[in-house]
């Protein structure tokens, strides 16, 4: 199981300095991959009345595949969207970028995408809220497309590509892509078409549900849900101990991938979250 973290983007600050240093520690600590959120635009509650979204347009978010870019250069760290919201983006834009942060990181991306839950967003971005779910099934097998084939000529009811192609192209031929998800038509989409997938809750009966919704769609696409990744999350709860033993229900319920979460714990800038990844180290 490859243990990571998540990039607690909203605390340590925005500038290339703060982000560079975090990445660079983590790597110094030992953890294998850095997990980064997605949001484009945030929602100003003077103006969206109210507003109870858990971010808004004072919180710090990077773009990632642009982060990801400049992290390729910093660290040998694996670089994970968790997630990019796919639907609210251009599909051969995200298929351009996504190649470009592989190759730069020497193969060394998964692409996590979901459909999110923000229409500030999708309205910003000219994008359509309620087919966001169709949307991104069609645009995960274009993203695919464009990765292997030289040209490509496809069209679906959302993006039309007559004889194009990307190059360069990606290392990795096809990008792994996972998904978010937080239903049970989303965890069979999960199974039908990801590499793997990132449950939101711990090991328990709703992971068991949810599991088993992933390997029905798995199951209905003649795959094989064994083949999945799952990436699990243990957030810091101020005892490093208990980090560890969620560490270890996650490894005992077949998680491939783990990332851990210091994001939301008040520790300040850089030097506070990597005091803390650095006492759950030692633990393991």
């Amino acid at each position: 199981m490859e243990i990571g973290v998540v990039l607690p983007q909203t605390e340590i600050g925005a500038s290339a300095d703060a982000v560079r240093s975090y990445a660079r520690g983590v790597e110094s600590l030992g953890f294998r991959h850095l997990l980064a959120y997605d949001h484009v635009v945030g929602a100003d509650p003077a103006v969206h009345t109210g507003w109870s979204g858990p971010y808004d347009i004072d919180t710090d978010f990077h773009e990632p595949l642009v982060l990801f870019g400049f992290l390729a250069g910093c660290t040998s760290l694996a670089l994970v969207s968790g997630i990019v919201i796919l639907p609210q983006r251009q599909t051969v834009l995200v298929a351009k970028q996504a190649a470009e942060v592989d190759l730069l990181s020497g193969g060394r991306f998964r692409l996590g995408v979901g459909i999110g839950w923000n229409h500030v967003e999708y309205e910003a971005l000219g994008q359509t809220f309620e087919t966001r779910g169709r949307r991104i099934e069609a645009q995960v097998a274009l993203l695919r497309e464009l990765w292997t084939s030289r040209s490509v000529t496809s069209s679906d009811p959302f993006d039309t590509v007559t004889g194009a192609g990307l190059s360069p192209m990606p290392i990795q031929q096809p990008i792994p892509v996972w998904f978010g998800a937080t239903s049970t038509p989303a965890y069979r989409r999960a199974g039908a078409l990801g590499d793997g997938w990132f449950p939101l809750m711990q090991p328990g009966d709703k992971l068991d549900a949810a599991r088993a919704a992933v390997d029905d769609g798995a199951f209905a696409a003649g795959r094989d849900p064994g083949s999945l990744g799952m990436q699990g999350r243990v957030d810091w709860r101020g005892d490093a101990g208990n980090v560890a033993t969620q560490l270890e229900k996650w490894r005992d319920v077949g998680a491939t991938h783990v990332g851990v979460n210091t994001m939301g714990s008040k520790l300040g800038g850089v030097d506070g979250h990597l005091e803390v990844l650095g006492q759950i180290a030692e633990r393991l």
